[in-house]
């Protein structure tokens, strides 16, 4: 279990997203869809056009995590 720091908000970009991108392409989705700093201690979640893979973006330290969930057939 990842521990998330107290004060921390679950943002959600609505809409489909490119899954395509990388944590910098997510990172501009959230400056400009979202309008927030993609460096903030929050989470901000995405979903691609199918809608079968969600990801979240976390900023941790001075880097960034990127978590995807992928359903099994």
């Amino acid at each position: 279990m990842i521990p998330i720091p107290g004060g921390a908000r679950v943002w959600l970009a609505t809409g489909h997203t490119d899954m395509r991108q990388g944590c910098d392409g997510l990172a501009r989705v959230v400056q400009e869809t979202l309008n927030r700093n993609p460096h903030d201690v929050h989470l901000f979640g995405f979903r691609g056009r199918p809608g079968g893979q969600p990801q979240v973006l976390w900023p941790v330290g001075p880097g960034r995590v990127r978590f995807a969930h992928r359903r099994e057939p």
